[in-house]
């Protein structure tokens, strides 16, 4: 699986304004809500896990051979670097640690793009694809440095990718984030992880239409008009919006330390199976089929209705909103920044097992 020819073409106008689409979206198939409280931890890996594993070490080496020693030093770190807990996907025009595309080869290129593809499923292949392809809109927009683009992103290596050992990878850029943990052949992490936006809609220009992330918002301010007067009051953890995600690296467990927000148990069947659609979107949706069912399983892991759905700002279109949902083995945050309603961070961390401490320290 390759990703073919990233964000240079223009994306067909989709007609529909933004209350448009939030009567267009569909929600997922219900879920039988009740009977996920008491679900298990996830099931071991299975073989379609292990192949997963075993592809990204088969690609991670197959990129490596294709560098030469200036490309190598720059893609490369150790697996203790703190480089690779430092990850950063607020960036503006300037590079991430790890070689970009637009200083690769072809060759380099291809390879580093089938590394992306092992983790990703066709939607998270497209969802990055909308992420990069903004830059180019910004610089089209005069925003940022003359020469940002789609392929200033940056492929880093932790480690050695063997069938043994601790090693990662990383895939980032401005408003993009993905990180995957590896104990040998065993994929142990896949968070952080952030899509984010800027515009998250594309009104002028050669990508007019363009929709970056189609649900995140959409979703999130659908459950909460769609909550009574009293749980809405219990999901309001401020009454104005923060104006960025507050989990950044190395602060998730302290934003985490206090669950706010009202409950699922508390909301209705069809408000909670919105808000499970929500942890899919960010947890599941963008990512290849084994790795995103384990990912299931472990957000269905401890009680789901015990996760918490908070709020803050404003729920009028075009104004800032923060929401975040917060279970027993994750914490997802959304928001728009300050004065700019299409200008749009997200972030999934996965309280116990960011980066692979539970296993890999």
């Amino acid at each position: 699986m390759t990703i073919e020819h990233l964000s240079h073409e223009p994306r067909p106008a989709t007609g529909l304004s933004r209350r448009a689409v939030l009567a267009a979206v569909p929600l997922a198939a219900p879920l039988a809500v009740a009977s996920l409280s008491g679900a298990a931890v996830g099931a071991p890996a299975t073989g379609a896990d292990a192949a997963v594993g075993a592809a990204m070490v088969d690609r991670a080496a197959g990129f490596l051979a294709t560098l030469d020693d200036a490309a190598r030093d720059a893609a490369t770190f150790a697996f203790d670097s703190r480089t690779r807990q430092d990850w950063n996907y607020m960036l503006g025009s300037r590079t991430a640690p790890g070689l970009p595309l637009e200083r690769m080869t072809a060759d380099q290129k291809a390879a580093a793009l089938d590394l992306l593809a092992t983790g990703l499923s066709a939607e998270g292949v497209a969802k990055a694809e909308r992420v990069m392809v903004l830059q180019d809109v910004l610089r089209e927009q005069g925003r940022g440095a003359a020469d940002r683009n789609g392929e200033r992103f940056s492929t880093a290596l932790f480690g050695t990718p063997a069938a043994t050992g601790a090693w990662g990878w990383r895939f980032e850029g401005h408003h993009l984030t993905l990180s995957f943990t590896l104990d040998g052949d065993r994929v142990v992490s896949v968070t952080p992880s952030s899509f984010s936006s800027d515009p998250n809609t594309v009104s002028a220009g050669r990508h007019r239409g363009l929709v970056a992330l189609v649900e995140e918002e959409v979703l999130g301010r659908r459950l909460f008009a769609d909550l009574g007067p009293a749980n809405r009051d219990r999901a309001v953890i401020a009454e104005a919006a923060f104006g960025n995600v507050l989990a950044l690296a190395g602060r998730e467990d302290s934003v985490a330390a206090e669950r706010q927000g009202v409950p699922l148990a508390d909301l209705t069947p069809a408000q909670a199976d919105l808000a499970v659609r929500l942890v899919d979107l960010y947890a599941v949706d963008h990512l290849a089929s084994p790795l995103a069912e384990a990912q299931r399983a472990r957000t269905r892991a401890g009680d789901l209705m015990a996760t918490r759905f908070g709020w803050a700002g404003s729920n009028r279109e075009g104004e800032m909103l923060y929401y975040r949902l917060h279970g027993d083995t994750f914490l997802i945050e959304f928001a728009s920044l300050r004065n700019q309603p299409l200008h749009l961070h997200t972030i999934r961390h996965d309280l116990e097992r960011n980066l692979g401490r539970h296993v890999v320290g």
